[in-house]
């Protein structure tokens, strides 16, 4: 028969086991991603059916969904009293937009002297599988040029080297980019034979003004991960996003599905400006990207940790939304980018 001692020592190494199961279970479920998604990259416009029939007309997206909400609940998720939204969600390929027009209240236009290197900017780039007839008709649909054409970066630049690109605007002035990736660049999908023109998108690109403290919200505390970077300069980087002597430092942003977020940091010129203070969910140049998140709560709480601007009261029960999740809740990274964490 083992001892009074022997069977208290055997307890508590029992004890102590289980408490180290316990953490290290704690540790690695808070070690996880709080984002395993970005779902949608929206944006607000003045008039939803325009805006429609541009996306898919022009563009080849296809509406998915189109409701409208209004109520309690939104108001304290986006920030606008009295607020009625009808909310369009458009796909093109896997990857979609969501439109929303605030049919009341009416918010302010875009800026009208908006550069590339002002920190509200946000585009969509959109793959397509030929950049010449691409460009083409989005020049029989006389679409806006935000850059004069078509730009081929060089090949001195190993990450850029022979991406082709374009910017141009939709009917609310929001910039939109197509895009073509050369052999060995970009995800593989886009390097699949298609006889589509608009094949999907690969990310959405943000204006920062620190690339460093961008990487601790969305890296540090989101759980995004680093898929590439790049320094890119040059007359054709200056033609396409029409800001002159333009030199960015470009980082690459995924979550573990969806479109990637893309940083831009100008390090020259360093004129750009900041984001409005007093700007909301209904003006037209309020983007929101979405990001899927297991466990809202856990991630509107470790955005408080680190002091993250918060747009949203806190997280929102939505149980009857249409749109496919339960609570959200709405903040701004460093910068004031909105970033808008569902949990399904």
């Amino acid at each position: 028969m083992s001892s009074p001692c022997l069977r208290a020592s055997v307890w508590r190494s029992q004890v102590i086991l289980a408490t180290l199961l316990l953490l290290a279970g704690l540790s690695a479920a808070y070690a996880a991603p709080l984002v395993t998604a970005v779902d949608a990259v929206g944006m607000t416009v003045a008039d939803m059916d325009r805006s429609v029939a541009f996306y898919s007309t022009v563009l080849g997206f296809e509406p998915v969904a189109d409701v409208e909400v209004a109520g309690d609940d939104y108001e304290r998720l986006q920030g606008v009293f009295g607020l009625r939204m009808r909310v369009v969600r458009l796909r093109l390929g896997d990857e979609s937009i969501e439109l929303t027009e605030y049919l009341a209240p009416r918010g302010r236009p875009l800026p009208a002297d908006s550069r590339s290197n002002d920190r509200w900017f946000q585009h969509v780039a959109i793959i397509v599988s030929d950049m010449d007839r691409a460009y083409q008709w989005l020049r029989q649909h006389k679409v806006e040029h935000a850059s004069p054409g078509p730009q081929t970066l060089p090949d001195w630049n190993p990450q850029a080297g022979g991406i082709r690109a374009f910017y141009f605007k939709d009917p609310d002035q929001h910039v939109l980019e197509i895009l073509q990736f050369p052999p060995g660049k970009g995800v593989a999908k886009w390097h699949v034979r298609s006889d589509r023109l608009f094949l999907g998108i690969d990310h959405t690109a943000i204006v920062v003004d620190d690339t460093d403290a961008s990487l601790r919200f969305y890296r540090n505390t989101l759980g995004l991960a680093v898929a590439g970077e790049s320094e890119n300069y040059g007359p054709e980087q200056e033609r396409l996003n029409n800001v002159h002597g333009a030199r960015l430092r470009i980082t690459g942003l995924r979550a573990g599905a969806g479109p990637g977020i893309e940083l831009l940091e100008y390090l020259a010129p360093r004129d750009g400006r900041p984001l409005p203070r007093d700007q909301r969910a209904n003006d037209l140049a309020h983007w929101q990207t979405r990001l899927r998140a297991p466990d809202a709560g856990r991630a509107a709480q470790a955005l408080r940790a680190e002091r993250a601007a918060f747009i949203s009261s806190g997280v929102i029960d939505l149980p009857n939304d249409a749109r496919g999740f339960d609570e959200a809740v709405l903040v701004r990274d460093p910068d004031g980018h909105a970033m808008e964490v569902v949990q399904p």
